[in-house]
């Protein structure tokens, strides 16, 4: 059988590796308070409390499980519900994030911390099986140009969806690569989003940039709204992604790697507060 459909398969019922301290508590849900996706924000506070304004569900578990919020080849069977509603979310710690020293192991916490969430209060159960594919590897060219490294220390640096928050990208026409604090992780997470194979940091970059790029052409676009007639040429003018991350002394090589795809077994709207 083909190397792609070659998987190991397991099932993630809650998050049994979780410990304790990486539980959320005192979680508050509740359907938003504005449906406008403008008003959409997350927030992992110092203390490592969780605060959601109008956030989907596909949001978190974009966030969760590393894969892109538009529609993906590694993620599937998605109900329409975890799109389209939007939640209000509010939960305490049961131990402090920012005290950890490496930033890694801060968003690693992070993400264990809304695994559980979705699996205690969204009941969700996922299937993940590694399989060989086509991807994009994100790495570090051989010229001069150097990323500009942030400002914001990492035991500063919270997630936060907000214009000006780390781990997070200012929106823009053709998604240009804006931001104050981001890893590698953090931009082969974000472009992955329009690109039309998965992408994968192997940078070897550690640490927080900031980057200011024009926006570039997609490669692929998550279905229109309903009544909106996209315009083929809307994006004509703008560079490839290549040439964006060329100014910042990145590439994309394309080779195969081995990456989970995620099926979503089961998920239920969560019960109001």
């Amino acid at each position: 059988m083909a190397g792609i459909f070659r998987a190991a398969v397991c099932f993630l019922l809650a998050w049994p590796a979780v410990a304790q301290s990486q539980a959320l508590e005192n979680i508050v849900i509740r359907p938003a308070s504005s449906a406008d996706p403008r008003s959409e924000r997350v927030q992992i506070l110092p203390n490592g409390d969780l605060k959601a304004k109008a956030v989907p569900v596909i949001t978190l578990l974009s966030y969760a499980y590393d894969v892109p919020a538009n529609p993906s080849s590694r993620l599937f069977s998605l109900p329409d519900w975890t799109i389209g509603d939007r939640l209000d979310i509010e939960a305490s710690a049961h131990k402090t994030i920012a005290v950890l020293a490496d930033d890694s192991d801060a968003q690693n916490q992070t993400k264990q911390m809304i695994r559980r969430l979705l699996a205690d209060r969204f009941k969700l159960v996922m299937r993940v099986e590694n399989k060989r594919m086509p991807a994009y590897a994100l790495t570090v060219t051989s010229s001069r140009r150097q990323l500009q490294r942030s400002t914001i220390s990492t035991k500063k640096c919270i997630f936060d969806t907000g214009p000006d928050g780390c781990h997070n990208f200012v929106i823009g026409f053709g998604h240009p690569l804006n931001a104050n604090a981001i890893s590698m992780d953090d931009l082969a997470h974000y472009i992955e989003n329009w690109t039309d194979l998965p992408v994968v940091n192997r940078t070897q970059l550690s640490g927080l940039f900031s980057v200011n790029t024009p926006g570039w052409l997609p490669m692929r676009l998550p279905p229109p709204p309903p009544g909106f007639t996209p315009n083929s040429n809307m994006f004509a003018n703008l560079p490839t992604i290549f040439t964006v991350l060329g100014t910042l002394g990145l590439e994309l090589r394309r080779q195969e790697e081995t990456l989970p795809v995620y099926t979503v077994e089961h998920i239920e709207r969560p019960a109001e507060n």
